[in-house]
């Protein structure tokens, strides 16, 4: 079968059961004209044939080896060079998308030898050298299977609390991460075709991880075939001070406001933002930094929500400047935003109520509530609200707890570090979400607004103290099973139970009724 191509003059689209969502999406973007980097991809039907284990090597190999010659013919630069080195991100994408899910390799290509013709084309061995350590430690744990708690302790050692490692650490941190993967008796292939083929497979072969088929079976997806693979030419939000990567959201998924909710984190690749391990800026910053690239940013987002008429999240990397646009997709949103998004857009023109009433399919508009904490004034913390709602119940701090809490009939709140995909059973079993770091963009707390939890994201006050199994929310030491209330619109968390309060959304509940009944007139009529 032909691989499909995006970007480079290519403004053909393509079938989203045959591609994924996600590459027929930025097969559209590029049709529009808008900055797409270039890319292939490779089939969902091949995940079928490699999890059989049936003959794939030649296929796959065939396919890469074409595509590879498509991007180096459209960006000037040749995979695995010495002087204009091409390196290439392999992602997955199925036909519903599943945020985070699945694997994902950065810096593929990015060889000993690529480093200097990194060096030689930005003259900024920094940069050369974060590209070599973060595809180490991305090929170590997606393809090699090595704990990412190992690269951690080697990355920590070389840290001082707060700074930023220059070139000569990053440089000695690769090294160290060669060494990791040495000491677990692995091998780190040199070749670059051998590099993309082994990231390939696991990509593809992420589908059958736990946290994929769990996520599956949660959002009733079982049905889906695969995932396709999309190769696509990096572009460095690593590379200067001007040069980001982040996540915007057209309207907020959280609370339904008409604003963007943007994160973005500077010198950092995408996988910074998405991950939850760090806690981002916002639009502010952008502004700051490359005005330009921030109103491009305003008005590609206009742009994306009118042409596939939904709110839309948008994956984005900004280098030297320029804006970048990775992926975009319809926007996961809490039950009260996915209300106020369809009467919004109806009423802006941007779609009528018979699309809406689709969009609204399978949500019990009259169960719909919004709920707040009574008497809640004193506060013992505060992060970033990521979904919005309130929940009272017992903390735990990994999924296996709160799912022990939950199958006891207790309502729970999952206190975590961090947000990861790889908690999402945790999140299934618990009324509502608190992490220590991560944005409001991060894919764990998608997942959390797809859910309806209630979530709260970037609690700098938040502390772990493994030794004594307990966590510091500012001032208060909590313990498991200590109670807890949150508000995750506010970002406010309190000690204890504290009583919930009732608010039905009468008159957006009406409007919709009121569609309903104009639908089935105008079918009647029909």
């Amino acid at each position: 079968m032909e691989i499909a191509r995006i970007g480079g003059g290519e403004t053909r689209r393509f079938d989203v059961a045959t591609v994924g969502a996600k590459a027929a999406n930025l097969a559209r973007m590029a049709a529009l004209g808008l900055p797409v980097p270039p890319a292939f991809v490779l089939p969902i039907s091949l995940c079928a044939a490699i999890a059989k284990g049936e003959g794939h090597a030649r296929d796959l190999a065939h396919d890469l080896a074409e595509g590879i010659t498509f991007l180096e013919k459209v960006t000037g630069r040749a995979f695995g060079d010495t002087r204009r080195p091409l390196l290439v991100s392999v992602r997955s994408g199925a036909a519903r998308s599943m945020p985070g899910m699945l694997d994902t390799v950065l810096n593929v290509g990015c060889t000993a030898a690529a480093v200097h013709g990194l060096v030689r084309m930005s003259g900024n061995p920094r940069f050369a050298w974060d590209c070599r350590r973060r595809f180490l430690e991305s090929y170590g744990e997606v393809v090699l299977g090595i704990d990412k708690a190992l690269f951690a302790a080697r990355r920590a050692a070389l840290k001082a609390a707060g700074s930023e490692l220059d070139n000569e650490e990053l440089e000695r941190l690769s090294f160290d991460f060669q060494q990791v993967i040495e000491d677990e008796d692995e091998k780190l292939p040199d070749n670059t075709t051998e590099q993309l083929e082994t990231a390939a497979l696991a990509v593809y072969r992420s589908w059958e991880s736990e946290r994929a088929r769990t996520y599956r079976r949660l959002q009733h997806l079982e049905d889906l075939e695969g995932t396709a693979v999309t190769v696509q030419a990096m572009v460095f939000g690593n590379h200067c001070r001007n040069s980001g990567a982040g996540v915007a959201f057209s309207r907020d998924p959280s609370t339904g406001a008409v604003r963007p909710v943007i994160d973005v984190l500077f010198e950092a690749q995408g996988e910074d933002v998405v991950s939850g391990n760090r806690t981002p800026e916002t639009e502010e910053a952008i502004e700051r930094r490359t005005p330009q690239a921030a109103a491009k940013l305003r008005e590609t987002l206009r742009r994306l929500e009118k042409e596939f008429a939904d709110v839309q999240d948008v994956e984005f990397t900004i280098e030297e400047g320029k804006l970048w646009l990775l992926q975009t997709r319809s926007a996961k949103r809490t039950p009260l935003a996915a209300l106020k998004f369809a009467i919004d857009l109806v009423k802006e023109g941007l779609m009528p109520p018979p699309r809406a009433l689709q969009l609204l399919n399978g949500l019990d508009i009259k169960g719909l509530a919004h709920r707040r904490l009574a008497g809640a004034d004193d506060p013992i913390a505060r992060g970033n609200g990521a979904s919005v709602g309130v929940a009272v119940g017992r903390v735990a701090f990994d999924s296996d707890s709160a799912q022990r809490l939950a199958g006891r009939g207790e309502d729970v709140i999952l206190v975590r570090p961090d947000t990861s995909t790889a908690d999402v059973a945790g999140f299934a079993a618990s009324a509502g979400i608190v992490t220590g770091a991560g944005g409001r963009t991060a894919h764990a707390a998608l997942v959390a607004r797809q859910m309806g939890k209630p979530c709260i994201v970037g609690c700098a006050s938040l502390v772990f103290d493994p030794a004594r199994h307990n966590v510091r929310l500012a001032d208060a030491a909590i313990e498991q099973g200590d109670w807890l209330s949150i508000d995750g619109e506010a970002g406010t968390i309190y000690r204890g139970r504290r009583d919930v309060v009732v608010e039905r959304p009468e008159a957006e509940i009406a409007e919709v009724e009121r569609w309903k009944v104009q639908s089935g007139a105008f079918s009647l009529s029909h």
